[in-house]
């Protein structure tokens, strides 16, 4: 969004431009913003991986109490963000304003609780994480500063949401990508030339987690046309907590069961050595990388859903839906086709020294790379229905990769398959959630049309000026029809 834009400006925008421009132009700087968190991810593992395979494997342990931390500023981050969206369409700046402000101040208060009580009870922590007794000390060491920096992580979380949903990706993407690029940076000047270790990896990223936080709060506060978020407006109310609890629930199913699944991976490689929470740990970071680039597109996407539902323009929704998930499958079919030719050397490139790791990991990686096109559909659906304020349907497409699906498949398949029963558990689990997305967003993409031909008798004028426009800017970008 271009610098010094007022709303009304902001509002003309996503309401008036080409779903096939406007999604690109926001989708760019969250691409960015999410493809470097995900590389400062791997980073953190490839470095962290140098020390060796109980460290690697410590990462993989902290994961899923990092995945927990994202749950819960997603939920809020996005339930917010989304509840702002449909409110700016709206044209209700108030209740925009009020959402902003309960979500930050709700993530700090529950970042500041995880930081105290996660440092108290760390060494229990771990172990219930699925640690080892060879990976235990290493995984202390990175929890207590992961910890330190709960607040902050969680906080930018629902910054980073909150300048989205307002159509200001640019803003949020500086304050993500400085963060991601300085931990890059720090990882290897601390963990090999200061000695410090695993410890110097998660000193990293704390450092990285308060300097974006700062970022985001400058941009929130202090750029023109945005949200500020103020105590004045903290509205800790049932009503408030109902609305962004119900557009957030699906990414707290989505990223707290992925949580939980990471536990349950954890103990279900245990019994195939470090080498084997080693690789499935790998697979689980490059997997975020590749996904992370969808991702980032998708949130282009759902801003232009949220704000074009809230102003009943259902045709614009139903094109930019559509629009995305021809790129979509497009995006992770090349994606997914160059990485499983590449596997090998991927995997190597973490673990070179451990030859059980490689072998593991590389046909784990294969077999999630083969899934590639059903988890663009699947991720799609996902964010129409969150994003439209369907949190019951948007929550059951979430739950299913990570909780409905993947978490029975690693009690089941490890059991009666041994290793290759860990290995195929998330390919399993992506197709049954394919099936599950395409059964539920058959209905709503029906009452999406049904809505679409009600505001066409309702405000005939309206859609006629609307695709006026869109005929004149697809036939004659530089002439516009009165």
């Amino acid at each position: 969004m271009a610098k010094g834009m007022t709303r009304e400006d902001k509002y003309k925008q996503m309401i008036d431009t080409p779903v096939q421009k406007l999604i690109p132009r926001l989708a760019v700087p969250t691409i960015i913003s999410m493809l470097v968190t995900s590389v400062y991810n791997m980073a953190d593992t490839f470095f962290v991986s140098q020390i060796g395979t109980s460290a690697s494997g410590a990462v993989g342990i902290m994961f899923s109490a990092m995945a927990m931390i994202q749950a819960i500023g997603f939920t809020l981050g996005m339930g917010s963000g989304n509840y702002i969206s449909r409110s700016l369409g709206n044209r209700d700046e108030e209740i925009a304003s009020r959402s902003a402000a309960t979500a930050f101040f709700t993530a700090l208060i529950i970042g500041i609780l995880i930081a105290v009580f996660g440092t108290l009870f760390s060494r229990p922590m771990v172990y219930f994480l699925g640690a080892t007794d060879t990976i235990a000390p290493y995984a202390q060491d990175y929890a207590r500063y992961i910890l330190f920096a709960a607040p902050f992580m969680l906080t930018s979380f629902v910054m980073n949401n909150i300048l989205r949903a307002q159509g200001n990706a640019v803003f949020a993407m500086i304050g993500i990508t400085a963060g991601g690029v300085l931990n890059m940076f720090l990882d290897p000047i601390l963990i090999f030339k200061f000695n410090m270790g695993i410890s110097g990896a998660a000193i990293a990223t704390m450092v990285s987690q308060m300097i974006g936080f700062a970022i985001l709060l400058y941009q929130c506060n202090v750029q023109k046309g945005c949200i500020s978020i103020q105590i004045s407006r903290f509205t800790p109310t049932l009503k408030m907590y109902g609305e962004i609890l119900h557009a957030g629930l699906p990414s707290f199913c989505r990223q707290g069961l992925a949580s939980v699944a990471v536990v349950v991976l954890n103990f279900a490689a245990g019994p195939y050595g470090d080498a084997a929470i080693a690789a499935m740990s790998i697979v689980s970071r490059f997997m975020m990388f590749i996904n992370s680039s969808l991702i980032g597109f998708g949130q282009g996407f759902q801003p232009v859903c949220g704000f074009n539902f809230g102003a009943k323009r259902y045709d614009r929704v139903l094109d930019a839906f559509w629009f995305c998930v021809k790129v979509a499958i497009i995006m992770l079919t090349c994606f997914g086709a160059a990485a499983f030719l590449l596997s090998q050397s991927i995997i190597t490139t973490f673990r070179r020294e451990d030859a059980e790791v490689i072998r593991i990991g590389t046909l784990a990686l294969r077999l999630q790379l083969v899934t590639m096109p059903f988890q663009a559909w699947v991720i799609m659906v996902n964010m129409l229905t969150q994003s439209i304020g369907y949190g019951f349907r948007a929550s059951a497409v979430a739950m299913g990769r990570q909780g409905l699906f993947l978490i029975p498949s690693l009690l089941i398949f490890p059991r009666t398959m041994g290793l290759l029963g860990l290995q195929i558990s998330q390919p399993v689990a992506d197709m049954l959630t394919f099936v599950l997305a395409t059964a539920i967003v058959t209905g709503v993409l029906k009452e999406l049309k049904q809505m679409r031909e009600r505001e066409a008798v309702v405000n005939p004028r309206e859609q006629q000026r609307q695709q006026d426009m869109k005929g004149s800017s697809l036939g004659n970008p530089g002439q516009r029809r009165g």
